[in-house]
């Protein structure tokens, strides 16, 4: 069935988590990030480019229409935080980790 659309990669830092998604040709308003418990959505739509004219198609491999792609956040995060940024044709997300999945430095004493 091919590749979801829009493809996307996933890292995570000592702060945040990021998710970038390639989405390209698609603006601000055609896309939507939900964040929901310990899930990231994102849904928009890819309108279709109709040829002009009487010309006909010789391959047609750009998807178009409606589009969602879920995926689990395997970290805690604060949502109230949660920043969407569109450049180049790519959507990245950054997740900021709330303060109890942030990794501590643990002060290790001589047991006397």
């Amino acid at each position: 069935s091919g590749s979801p659309f829009p493809v996307m990669n996933i890292w995570e830092t000592d702060q945040s988590l990021c998710v970038e998604l390639e989405v390209p040709g698609l603006k601000l308003e055609d896309l939507e990030v939900l964040v929901a418990g310990s899930e990231l959505t994102v849904k928009g739509a890819r309108k279709d480019a109709e040829p002009k004219g009487d010309s006909l198609y010789h391959r047609r491999e750009r998807v178009s229409g409606s589009f969602s792609r879920s995926v689990q956040i395997p970290v805690g995060i604060d949502a109230g935080k949660v920043e969407a940024a569109l450049k180049d044709g790519v959507l990245t997300v950054t997740l900021p980790k709330a303060e109890a999945a942030k990794p501590r430095k643990v002060l290790v004493k001589a047991h006397q």
